[in-house]
């Protein structure tokens, strides 16, 4: 493999998770159209596949895919913004195939074993975690992310502290170290009802609505930073502000979560106006990418990375901000509660806030971990449409599911009398529901056509040429000073 286009040689274990988080996200598609057609076919797959099985599966593959890309992504950024070599790249390495072959036997078992089986034969006996939504992975599972998770940790982490620290690596390394954190929870399960679930949100919450936002940040300052050449000191600022937001709002914006679980009534007041703040991160996240695309100094040759920054930051603050303000309020979330909105809401910001910024950082990492600084403009012009496609795939499921979601409550939750039931409700929801089928293929399409564009040949753009004027990439600096490039050097035919 050419790695010319490389600073440093140990950037290239990012390479394995990049791979791994796409072919895991495949995974995770799959059984999300699964479960569309599952509400339509209810014995669709049983009893192979049950239904329950299914959602824990499509669940735990977001999340570890995830993981997966926001460790590659750190392995990438981490040895450019330090200026100095990996820790220990064989470490990396390591700690990729435990991680790999754990999440893989994990998700084997939750296929191929009944779930109170394989409680007992994980020793879930001996420490209750088990049997809760989004943390369901066995005693054996947790432990093991809990070491590859110090591993990683210490080997970035010495990364940074021999080398040079930037904003966009402390930020990260704030984000990941909290990740690891907040996941401690996953440990405790009180009898209690009402510290149990306060414990659990201590984790999804303060992971997606707090420390993941810090990761989001510096992923896509490290983007910006490279494509745009905006001096670092204008895009450090934006990122201290937005993260300075989203913690403000993030952290007692978990009380809306409280309202209906047994805590004190003062968390209406509170989880209603934090969560109401929630938004202005995102949105200034959407007017700091906006701004540094048009304040750019250099004209990078990798546009399908521009665009997937420029589309993470649109999509969060409508996944993230529009659709999470639209039914955070206590008095509307009385009505909505676990209803379809609550769906929407979760796809459109999982999609726009975190899987868009993954892909943007290997959109951009990707090429140079393969020896050139962009693919073709073929490759590049079916990468773009993969975009479009994923998020027209996905604004069509979110449409249909907040559409279900307003029925369902006009149906199931507003009469005082002759309130349907929920499966009579469900029943006069197949329509939204075949809708929504309709986006999970439209979006699966947009993710292969995403995997083809790794495949398409042409002329892809290598180190020295002269294709553009790349601007220096100062660090708190004056302006920018373009260096002309070596005479061009192309690389013809199919990767």
């Amino acid at each position: 493999m050419t790695t010319q286009a490389l600073k440093y040689q140990s950037q290239s274990v990012a390479k394995l998770y990049f791979i791994a988080a796409m072919v895991l996200f495949a995974g995770q598609i799959l059984f999300g159209v699964t479960l569309g057609l599952q509400y339509l076919i209810g014995d669709l797959f049983f009893p192979y596949i049950p239904f329950n099985i299914a959602r824990m599966v499509h669940t735990n593959l977001l999340i570890v895919w995830l993981l997966f890309g926001f460790m590659g992504a750190a392995y990438y950024m981490i040895p450019e913004e330090a200026e100095t070599e990996l820790h220990s790249p064989a470490l990396a390495i390591a700690l990729f195939w435990i991680f790999l072959i754990a999440g893989a036997a994990t998700i084997l078992g939750y296929l191929l074993v009944p779930y109170a089986k394989l409680a007992e034969l994980t020793g879930n006996d001996l420490l209750q975690t088990m049997g809760r939504e989004f943390l369901e992975q066995p005693l054996p599972t947790k432990v093991g992310i809990v070491v590859v998770a110090l591993g990683f940790l210490f080997n970035i982490s010495m990364t940074v502290l021999k080398g040079r620290k930037t904003a966009i690596t402390l930020v990260l390394l704030m984000g990941l170290w909290g990740l690891a954190l907040m996941f401690l929870f996953s440990f405790v399960n009180p009898h209690n009802l009402v510290r149990d679930k306060m414990y659990w949100w201590f984790v999804v919450h303060l992971w997606v609505e707090g420390v993941w936002e810090l990761i989001l940040a510096s992923l896509l300052a490290y983007v910006l930073v490279k494509t745009t050449g905006v001096d670092r000191e204008v895009i450090d600022k934006w990122m201290y502000i937005i993260i300075a937001f989203a913690l403000m709002s993030g952290l007692l914006g978990t009380g809306h979560h409280f309202f209906f679980i047994g805590m004190p009534g003062y968390w209406l007041w509170i989880g209603s106006i934090f969560s109401a703040l929630e938004p202005l991160p995102f949105f200034l996240m959407a007017v700091f990418a906006f701004n540094m695309v048009q304040q750019r100094r250099r004209n990078h040759p990798n546009q399908a990375a521009v665009l997937w920054a420029v589309g993470t930051s649109v999509m969060g603050f409508l996944g993230a901000g529009l659709w999470g303000f639209i039914h955070t309020l206590a008095p509307v979330n009385y009505y909505t509660h676990g209803s379809q909105i609550t769906a929407a809401h979760g796809h459109l910001a999982f999609f726009g806030a975190y899987v868009m910024v993954v892909i943007a950082i290997i959109s951009y990492a990707m090429p140079t971990l393969r020896g050139r600084l962009a693919n073709s403009q073929k490759s590049q012009a079916l990468e773009m449409w993969s975009f479009w496609v994923m998020c027209i795939g996905m604004g069509i499921m979110v449409l249909a599911l907040t559409a279900a979601g307003t029925v369902q409550v006009w149906l199931q939750r507003l009469p005082e009398t002759n309130a349907l039931g929920f499966m009579a409700t469900q029943d006069e929801l197949r329509i939204f529901y075949w809708v929504r089928i309709g986006g999970g293929i439209t979006f699966l399409i947009g993710q292969f056509m995403y995997f083809a564009s790794f495949f398409v040949g042409g002329q892809h753009v290598l180190p020295g040429d002269k294709h553009h004027k790349h601007g220096h990439d100062s660090h708190g600096g004056a302006g920018s000073n373009p260096l002309h490039a070596q005479p061009a050097q192309r690389l013809n035919g199919r990767i």
